[in-house]
């Protein structure tokens, strides 16, 4: 029993550190982020021609960041319609409305800041991919409403 499971332990560890020696590949990671700016055109919410989507930058070139290593970057904004409400309320709505493309269409693992949640001056969320994408959305009390930041890694070509 004692065996079995320090058998498993070991194994588990082996996989673990063989996954994170091998880490993503730009291929891989630029792949995935040419996905997120087809998925975030092609979203029910996004490719409403009220919310004004603008791709500022199209993630299909290597941009240098040290020795042999680049990234790719993917900019976006986009901007919603301003009802008469607070903005706490649109902040909160546009917050929600960013989150869940992000985590349900997207495939991005959202992290969830509180200490945010009522920020007047603009909230940021933030969320990563296990391929080696990280994204940060800023949500602005003025206009464009989501300002979209998404990047690899710098990896080895």
């Amino acid at each position: 029993m004692r065996f079995t499971r320090l058998l498993a332990i070991g194994l588990a560890l082996v996989t673990a550190a063989s996954g994170c020696a091998s880490g993503p590949s730009l291929k891989d990671a630029a792949a995935e982020l040419q996905k997120d700016a087809q998925r975030l055109e092609n979203d029910d919410v996004f490719k409403n021609p009220l919310m004004n989507l603008r791709i500022v930058q199209h993630p299909d070139k290597d941009l240098p960041c040290g020795g042999d290593k680049v990234k790719r970057v993917l900019r976006a904004t986009a901007d919603e319609e301003r009802v008469d409400e607070s903005l706490d309320s649109r902040l909160d709505k546009a917050q929600r409305v960013m989150e869940n493309t992000l985590s349900r269409i997207m495939g991005y693992e959202v992290e969830h800041d509180i200490s945010q949640a009522d920020a007047l001056e603009g909230r940021f969320i933030y969320g990563s991919k296990e391929v080696g994408v990280m994204v940060t959305v800023y949500i602005a009390p003025e206009a464009p409403t989501w300002r979209l930041h998404a990047q690899t890694a710098c990896l080895s070509r």
